[in-house]
């Protein structure tokens, strides 16, 4: 049933614009982070490192958080329009599983958006002129652990978009948790285990030399199912109490 139900998602998604959006906006903060490290070369002298930081430093704090609130808004915006998610609960099926095969869905736009943000860092490096050998296998955890964290995120994000009517408070909230995780990150040293702070601290965003190392692999792994298992069954909890 969770495989049928997460191809239902696929389809509904298939033409839609916000695809577009996820190609388009991460060029954005791609472009920022590359002229921010070619205007502060003399003191970024980690090269492929250096201009990585400079990447993350706006991708995963600013316009990660915005794109996956606006994913997640318009998820649960397909249900709400003609009362699509009152005909669906009352269909036989698992709450739990509805709810995992949104989550399912917004994790592979996220895996693809963080491919996408490394192959921009790719090239972006090249036309930077750097010319040392880029750390591809350390940019394939990054992205990799990055789409895990932001998992963590999404699974609050479809929690908030199913209790919200508006479909921009969900957005503004998710910009706001993504300025806390920054918080968090910088002065508080809760990184590794607030829900905001996950997306940026698997891409080990602006201090990738200090972060998430080998052997803290395995705990950033339990820490972000522990929450995305945990968010998944309160969202079955909400959606099994609405009204039908």
């Amino acid at each position: 049933m969770l495989l049928q139900l997460y191809k239902a998602e696929r389809m509904k998604l298939r033409r839609s614009p916000v695809w577009l959006v996820f190609i388009v906006v991460p060029a954005v903060p791609a472009f920022l982070g590359t002229m921010n490290y070619l205007n502060n070369i003399e003191i970024l002298t980690s090269e492929w490192y250096s201009l990585w930081t400079q990447h993350t430093l706006f991708t995963s704090y600013f316009f990660l958080p915005i794109l996956l609130g606006l994913y997640c808004s318009y998820l649960m915006r397909l249900e709400k329009n003609n009362h699509n998610l009152t005909k669906l609960l009352t269909l036989p099926i698992s709450r739990k599983e509805l709810f995992l095969a949104k989550l399912l869905s917004a994790g592979k736009i996220i895996l693809l958006t963080e491919l996408w943000i490394g192959v921009l860092f790719l090239i972006s490096g090249k036309l930077a002129g750097i010319t040392g050998e880029p750390p591809t296998k350390e940019l394939f955890i990054w992205c990799l652990f990055g789409a895990l964290g932001g998992m963590v995120m999404a699974a609050i994000q479809l929690i908030i978009s199913l209790l919200c009517d508006s479909f921009a408070l969900p957005v503004g909230i998710s910009f706001v948790g993504g300025l806390t995780g920054l918080l968090s990150m910088a002065k508080a040293g809760y990184g590794h285990i607030y829900p905001y702070s996950l997306l940026a601290y698997g891409m080990v965003a602006n201090n990738n030399r200090q972060q998430l190392t080998a052997d803290g692999y395995p705990q950033f792994i339990v820490v972000c199912v522990w929450y995305i298992v945990v968010f998944t069954v309160i969202g079955a909890m909400i959606m099994e109490r609405k009204e039908v």
